[in-house]
């Protein structure tokens, strides 16, 4: 459902999850972390990123994804993320 979500909003972004449901160490209430990458590593256009995330919160996935947009994020946390992530969507060249 995720990934069929990202083809229909974020076609182009590159999408990794990471987290505890990447590391091993989630339970039962953890989210679903999920950063974009826009091409060339830009902005994702707010309108489009909001578009995604309502479409996210109006599925039925049965767990809480949380979307952020890399070029958002301080450096620190791209270290963070760089450490173990998984590629949910290749993005578009």
């Amino acid at each position: 459902m995720v990934e069929s979500l990202l083809q229909a909003h974020l076609p182009d972004a590159e999408v990794w999850a990471y987290g505890s449901r990447v590391s091993g160490r989630n339970h039962d209430g953890s989210d679903l972390d999920l950063v974009v990458r826009g091409p060339g590593l830009r902005q994702i256009e707010p309108a489009l990123m909001s578009a995604f995330v309502e479409a996210i919160r109006e599925s039925n996935i049965p767990i809480l994804v949380d979307a952020r947009d890399w070029a958002c994020m301080p450096s620190l946390f791209h270290r963070e993320i760089e450490r173990r992530y998984v590629v949910v969507q290749a993005g578009r060249t």
